[in-house]
Formats: C-alpha cells, sequence, structure tokens
C-alpha cells in the first residue's frame, strides 16, 4: 500500500521550535484496517488546512493492519486543537472500538530537521515502547 508522502502546509520560522507527533496504529481485524484507512485522506486534508500544521505523512499496510503517522505542530496547543477538531475527534472515538493497539510519542526538532523520516519515528516509537 503506498505511503502518503511528507507534505508541508505552512513553512516554520526558521528559528522556530517545532511540536512533532509520530503514532502507530494497529487494528484488530482486517476490516477495522479497510475502515481506518478509507478515514485517512480526510482526516490528512484536515491536517493540511489546520492552523500550525508544519507537515504530515501516513504509513498504511492494511494488509498487516498496522498505520504510522507523523506530524509536525507550531506547538503543543495547536496539536490539540487539530485533535479536537472535527472530522479527526469523532472518527478516532470511532476507530478505538477496532483498534488493537496505538502509540504515540512526542518531540521538538528545528525547522531544518524537517520532513521527518519514517526510520527515526519508528526508532522514537520503540524506544517508547520500552520505556512502558
Amino acid at each position: 500500500m503506498p505511503d502518503i508522502p511528507w507534505s508541508t502546509p505552512t513553512q516554520a520560522a526558521p528559528d522556530a521550535e517545532v511540536y512533532v507527533m509520530a503514532s502507530r496504529f494497529e487494528t484488530a481485524t482486517l476490516a477495522g484496517a479497510v475502515r481506518f484507512f478509507l478515514k485517512t485522506p480526510g482526516i490528512v486534508l484536515q491536517i493540511r488546512k489546520a492552523p500550525g500544521a508544519h507537515g504530515v505523512a501516513l504509513r498504511a499496510r492494511v494488509l498487516r493492519r498496522t498505520f504510522l503517522t507523523l506530524s509536525a505542530w507550531e506547538d503543543r496547543d495547536a496539536l490539540y486543537r487539530f485533535a479536537r477538531s472535527e472530522p479527526h475527534r469523532s472518527s478516532s472515538r470511532k476507530a478505538a472500538a477496532f483498534m488493537k493497539e496505538s502509540a504515540f510519542t512526542f518531540w521538538t526538532v528545528r525547522p531544518d530537521e524537517l520532513p521527518i523520516g519514517w526510520e527515526e519515528a519508528e526508532c522514537r516509537l520503540a524506544e517508547q515502547k520500552a520505556a512502558s
């Protein structure tokens, strides 16, 4: 399944600190993975229009029932405003019913470190899992 490559809705100021989030979702069933996947284009579009969004990418492995997301934000508040807005809010609540596991990790970078690579995201998610 193809990835949705990194896109940059708005450039961060050169001297800014960018708030990054990586997430990993695993659905309990293949049907759940298909449902999750069908919602992703709308959520990615929502991020691209969200105030304070500096980047977004998705890695979808539908047959493995696994999805990775990467997003970069002006600050933590911009990310949380997005998470509480529609359609993300209701989509995430519905997805919880067919989710087997989810993980999130957060860190900050300089704007010149964007885009974040999948290898770094997966490493940070693995570190987060090992620490919990």
